[in-house]
């Protein structure tokens, strides 16, 4: 069963910055769907499980964009 989490991450500043999240998470094992939202700096994650989530939040970090605790 699939489910969806929203993380805020503040270095989104414009839409390169969510295409650029969108690629890198979106081919991680147990992610299901990305979208990013410039004007609210989230992007939302479908995701299989929790180990999912835990990739995609080392994956932000990677790519310069950690999200906020």
């Amino acid at each position: 069963m699939s489910y969806t989490v929203t993380l805020n991450i503040p270095n989104i500043s414009c839409r390169h910055c969510t295409m650029t999240i969108a690629r890198e998470t979106k081919s991680l094992p147990g992610v299901l769907q990305v979208e990013g939202n410039v004007q609210a700096k989230t992007a939302t994650f479908t995701l299989e499980d929790q180990t999912a989530l835990t990739t995609v939040r080392q994956t932000l970090v990677e790519i310069g964009y950690p999200a906020a605790k």
